[in-house]
């Protein structure tokens, strides 16, 4: 008996070897498959980029609606795949105020500054903060602030990736993977995804990036749209049933599908710490809804369409595609819970961020012919995830560079003397720079949240960049003291309250677990950096007598019209 008990468990572990063994295969042809296909792209769109414009702006040739599928394809990073599903998989109702706040973020972006920052600049968000003020200070800020956010970033796309490619490999804390750890392999695929994301940018420039950005959007949109339907299918369409199982299987009970368990919890006896997390909770809000009118990655998009018109209908696109996005997002992330449950997920991932990727292979399991079916869903499903973070990270480069060589390199170093050809090269040496910080920056960033990453290059967006932007476009008063007062204020509030706080060390999650250097209670600093950054803006333009009231009527004009913008 006891013969034919070992040769069942062989027969079965035999089994599950061999359908690993298949989804790894299957997992490695589709992101071959995926990296050829947009390596092809980039090389025809380098074929195209002849010009500063063509390299900055793809030439200012996509549509309104090619604009908005690639808008939704630089917004919809990992944060949002895995990590908003990864948040609401083991947090329930709070997780989903990420999704509500990067929705409406887009209102704000749409009715503060698309149409006006399209009309007023030609490049980079620089263009319009430096049109009406002397050049070399305000474009060094802007390139300092650029830089920063797009690295805060970056850092979320790249931990996800390492997170994403561990799971599809079957690579556990205890396992080896080609003669590799499991530390060892996340960090190869970290240093992989920084040296696509570089090729992209420096051979494809916008135009490749752009076209890059599109077929994940759609490829996003379509996997998110099946996994959706599947969840609900699973529950005959009653959400009912979906929340309760999801209830049922996170430990928590009723308290996961109310406020309160991640954001804003009341600690018993405790009057000060529940203050903090309430502030916490406000904190996040308000740095998501008004970090998207800063990110630099998103502004520049607005350039690459050859009408103010064309810009309205691209954020329109934009707002549709990534509002019924995160709607699925709900799904996604109460489908994890329920399906995968919560010990599986954190078994995966201590953060949540492979809770997507799991589901895909436990509806691949019920719905396409158990572990086989399972096998390839989580590999497609990847290689839509990959495709993201490939699509954002080159976008985001491409932002930080392009600042870099535009801003610094072209207007500050050479005062408005370089060449386009010679600074397209500096843009594209820059990009190996940025790539190198946000790959070793990422390696010790890999126990956070992604969408928690996010959200702290929000606040970084929002406190630095939203204020001078704003200023620029409505204040006739605001000048380059206000401008770089507001930009170095708010950046450096949010960036020293960020290295004081929990995220960085004195808590378990913290990116140094084991020191502790903390004093700052909130864990993400927009609740006091943005409004220090408008005060700095503020000060800064009161304590000057420059005043050019001539420029603001111009930038004014331009602003509202268009006209004479390129």
């Amino acid at each position: 008996m006891s013969t034919v008990r070992a040769a069942e468990a062989t027969a079965v572990l035999a089994a599950e070897a061999g359908n690993a063994n298949t989804a790894r295969t299957l997992t490695i042809v589709l992101f071959v498959l995926l990296v050829v296909v947009t390596l092809g792209l980039t090389i025809w769109a380098s074929r195209q980029t002849k010009t500063a414009t063509d390299f900055y702006a793809g030439g200012r040739s996509f549509s309104g609606f090619q604009n908005g599928m690639a808008i939704g394809g630089d917004y919809m990073s990992a944060a949002s795949f895995l990590g908003i599903a990864g948040i609401i998989a083991l947090y329930g109702y709070d997780g989903f105020l990420y999704s509500i706040g990067f929705l409406v973020a887009w209102l704000v972006a749409l009715l503060l500054v698309a149409e006006l920052l399209r009309n007023s600049g030609r490049y980079t968000m620089a263009d319009v903060l430096a049109f009406r003020m002397r050049q070399r200070p305000v474009r060094t800020a802007a390139a300092v602030s650029t830089i920063t956010v797009s690295i805060f970033y970056l850092l979320a796309q790249m931990v996800g990736a390492g997170a994403l490619v561990a799971l599809l490999l079957g690579i556990k804390p205890d396992t080896t993977f080609l003669g590799m750890s499991a530390d060892t392999a996340k960090v190869a695929t970290i240093i992989l995804v920084g040296a696509l994301m570089i090729i992209y940018v420096t051979v494809g420039g916008m135009k490749g990036t752009t076209y890059v950005q599109i077929i994940k959007a759609a490829l996003l949109m379509g996997g998110t749209l099946v996994m959706t339907l599947l969840v609900l299918a699973h529950y005959d369409f009653n959400l009912s049933a979906l929340l309760g199982d999801a209830a049922g299987a996170s430990g928590k009970g009723d308290a996961f599908l109310e406020p309160g368990l991640r954001y804003g919890v009341e600690v018993a006896g405790n009057a000060q710490q529940t203050f903090y997390n309430k502030m916490d909770l406000l904190s996040l809000g308000v740095a998501l809804v008004l970090g998207t009118a800063g990110l630099p990655h998103i502004l520049i998009r607005f350039y690459t369409v050859p009408t103010a018109k064309a810009a309205r209908k691209s954020v329109l696109w934009a707002i549709g595609i990534i509002g019924t996005f995160y709607l699925f997002t709900l799904a996604l992330g109460f489908g994890a819970a329920a399906l995968v449950g919560r010990d599986a997920i954190v078994a995966q991932d201590t953060a949540g961020n492979t809770a997507a990727p799991q589901l895909a292979e436990a509806l691949g399991f019920d719905f396409f012919g158990g572990e086989i079916g399972g096998a390839a869903m989580l590999a497609i499903i990847a290689a839509v995830a990959f495709a993201t973070i490939l699509a954002v990270v080159a976008g985001l480069t491409l932002a930080s560079s392009s600042s870099l060589a535009h801003d610094f390199y072209a207007n500050v170093v050479k005062k408005g003397q370089a060449s386009e050809r010679q600074e397209v090269r500096v843009a594209r040496i820059s990009a190996f720079g940025i790539g190198a910080i946000a790959i070793v920056l990422s390696i010790f960033a890999q126990s956070l949240n992604v969408a928690f990453l996010v959200a702290l290059a929000f606040a970084v967006a929002a406190s630095g960049n939203l204020p001078a932007i704003l200023y620029s476009l409505f204040w006739r008063r605001f000048n380059t003291s206000g401008a770089v007062w507001a930009i170095y204020g708010g950046l450096i509030a949010a960036v020293g309250l960020v290295f004081f706080s929990p995220v960085v060390s004195g808590a378990p999650t913290s990116m140094f677990p084991d020191s502790d250097w903390q004093w700052f209670p909130l864990s993400n600093p927009g609740l006091i950096s943005i409004p220090v950054g408008f005060l700095c803006g503020w000060i800064g333009t009161i304590i000057s007598k420059e005043n050019d009231a001539d420029k603001y009527a111009e930038l004014e004009v331009r602003s509202l019209t268009g006209a004479g913008a390129h």
